[in-house]
């Protein structure tokens, strides 16, 4: 197993920029205000281990295909991505228990799990981590992916509140749609140069 310090930091930092104001950071935020935010933040972590598991298997898959093919589709993906980050949707964060509160650790790990588990299948994260895997190596991917998710989710539990009243989401969604954009390029780039 060879990890490229590198392609951590890369995974994490593209990772990081798109989940800050993803739906899942405001669930974290919501799910913390009813329930225990530790058990919350269990919940969410196996949640995310298994989609970076999902998305790094098909990005090895990906990987297998000739390197123009992987640069090509690479750069179609961060260029989605980009497009998805710049286009300004706006997720709210309405999710809620229902006003109730939820006590105890498998009610509570399983509505964290759950959650996150269905809202992020096909998310930008999944795709760009799948991508990011193709590229620069499944392990290191990996564990920069799940250090990013991990990382977000627990900032909402812990500050979440402080970061949405502070810093305005539009702009760290904005920074992620321009890495993704330069990276599009610099991908579309190494397509034609070899």
């Amino acid at each position: 197993m060879h990890l490229d310090p590198l392609a951590i930091l890369t995974a994490f930092g593209l990772i990081f920029l798109a989940e800050l104001p993803d739906k899942t950071m405001f669930a974290s935020l919501a799910m913390g205000t009813r329930m225990r935010p530790l058990y919350v933040w269990i919940g969410t972590s196996t949640a995310f281990l298994a989609h970076v598991a999902i998305a790094v298997g098909a990005g090895s898959l990906l990987g297998l295909l000739p390197g123009w093919t992987v640069k090509l589709v690479s750069a179609l993906l961060f260029g989605f991505g980009a497009f998805m980050l710049l286009r300004g949707g706006d997720d709210d964060g309405d999710d809620d228990t229902g006003g109730r509160t939820v006590t105890g650790f498998w009610p509570v790990f399983s509505t964290a799990f759950t959650a996150v588990f269905i809202s992020e299948w096909g998310d930008l994260t999944q795709i760009t981590t799948a991508n990011l895997a193709a590229t620069n190596g499944t392990w290191s991917t990996a564990i920069g992916s799940f250090a990013a998710l991990t990382s977000v989710s627990a900032l909402a539990l812990v500050a979440g509140r402080f970061i949405a009243k502070r810093v305005p989401l539009k702009t760290v969604q904005r920074i992620g749609g321009v890495c993704m954009a330069g990276l599009a390029i610099w991908s579309l780039t190494e397509v034609f140069t070899g």
